[in-house]
């Protein structure tokens, strides 16, 4: 029996390694923040019928994850911030009770990817920053204990603005004030195989900036003026941020550690850029990139797993109007502009 399982353990981890680097299958974020959500077997049955099979979870839900598991899909399941500080102090043993009662009482471990360590924690006031790196150690050697640790892959999910420099990308570097956590966290990625996840959304860039980003650029835009960056030439702003980050991750001594995009999309509603055509042409893109599986110029040919947001309309998410408006579907099942997520 033991040695039955280390097999099947091995094969999934060759398996799971194998999907990571080359499949370029595309996920769907599934945010809970609205009134109006259908059940989770709903979502889970309408994700199948789309030709989805991964979905990122921004909370270790059960009833979704239950749902979500049941149908197959493989799941990057949100450990919340606010746990954060609990886990790191807890050690292994405390950190394994969490994951036993919060995520494999509900989903079995074959169904989870990766566990997402804080979601933008070194964004905005970084209460919890220096609790991030603990907390996934924990986490790592409880899934050792249980001899998952090459089934679940522990990362945590980073908002765009952790680098301080992203233009032209090769300039790109992390916030300085970020380092000391960033270091050690980056030593841990390299040295258990897991990716740096990073939300990355050329719409807000856009908003912000107008003067600066071209509409064009941030939506694949044929019109879209390139940026030449020594050798490389960039068309879009999706592609300078993920490799901004990669030039971030070589300037540190970790360019072996890959991108994953946690966030990514186009809302329809609540800014004048912000339409149905528009959100279709973005996401159609990122879509048929991760099948070619294309990469970036600077690693071209290294497909970027990545995740759309968001399922669903949240219309309790709070900030600017937009916010609300970034959903694929609509609460019936249909769909909010015409896409093919095969």
């Amino acid at each position: 029996m033991a040695t039955r399982l280390s097999l099947y353990l091995l094969c999934h981890v060759l398996l799971t390694a194998i999907a990571a680097a080359g499949d370029g299958k595309i996920g769907i974020c599934h945010g809970r923040v609205g009134g109006n959500l259908p059940p989770p077997e709903a979502a889970a049955a309408l994700l199948l019928q789309n030709g989805v099979t991964r979905a990122r979870l921004f909370l270790p839900d059960p009833p979704v994850l239950r749902a979500f598991a049941a149908a197959g899909i493989d799941l990057v399941v949100g450990v919340p911030n606010e746990n954060l500080t609990f886990l790191a102090a807890s050690g292994p043993d405390g950190a394994a009770r969490w994951l036993s009662s919060a995520v494999l009482a509900h989903a079995p471990a074959e169904r989870v990817r990766y566990l997402a360590v804080g979601n933008e924690v070194l964004y905005g006031d970084r209460f919890y920053a220096a609790s991030i790196v603990p907390a996934k150690r924990n986490l790592h050697a409880a899934l050792a204990g249980m001899g998952l640790d090459g089934v679940v892959r522990v990362s945590s999910a980073h908002a765009s603005s952790v680098l301080a420099a992203s233009y032209p990308p090769s300039a790109g570097a992390f916030d300085a004030e970020a380092l000391p956590v960033l270091r050690p966290m980056l030593r841990f990625l390299a040295d258990t195989g897991a990716p740096f996840m990073v939300n990355t959304y050329p719409f807000i860039s856009y908003v912000n900036d107008p003067a600066n980003v071209e509409l064009a650029y941030g939506l694949f835009g044929a019109a879209a003026a390139p940026v030449q960056d020594g050798a490389l030439v960039y068309t879009n702003l999706f592609d300078a941020t993920v490799d901004a980050l990669v030039a971030a991750l070589e300037k540190e001594g970790f360019g072996g550690v890959q991108v994953a995009v946690t966030e990514t999309g186009w809302p329809t509603a609540g800014h004048p850029a912000a339409m149905p055509e528009n959100a279709a042409a973005y996401n159609a893109e990122i879509v048929g990139r991760a099948a070619r599986g294309v990469g970036t110029p600077r690693r071209p040919g290294v497909p970027v797993e990545v995740f759309l947001f968001d399922m669903y309309d949240e219309d309790g998410k709070p900030g600017a109007e937009f916010e609300r408006h970034f959903g694929i579907f609509r609460a019936d099942g249909s769909k909010a502009y015409d896409i093919n997520l095969a």
